[in-house]
């Protein structure tokens, strides 16, 4: 989530960089940097930008596993473990490269 602490125009990120870049490791939280007030563009910490990610892997694995289990409740058949966890492995493995 992005607080109004961390909406700022473009010029003064351009100005004082290494100030925002210093907030945004400390603090983990995304910037909005706007041009003529319009948010433009958003910038985060590399930590905190991988953090993001792998907990979105996470959250669309267990999507996958929801799913696949939902169909089984449904009677449809079923995809044997060893190819839903090949799956897996196959997607977080591309994520990672």
């Amino acid at each position: 989530m992005v607080k109004l602490t961390d909406i700022h125009p473009l010029t003064g990120f351009l100005r004082d960089h290494k100030e925002h870049i210093e907030r945004l490791a400390a603090t983990g939280r995304p910037e909005v940097l706007t041009v003529n007030g319009k948010a433009r563009v958003v910038i985060q910490d590399a930590a905190a930008y991988q953090k993001m990610t792998e907990a979105l892997d996470a959250i669309e694995t267990e999507r996958i596993v929801r799913d696949r289990m939902a169909s089984l409740d449904r009677g449809e058949p079923g995809v044997p473990a060893e190819q839903v966890l090949a799956d897996v492995r196959k997607r977080l493995t591309k994520k990672r490269k």
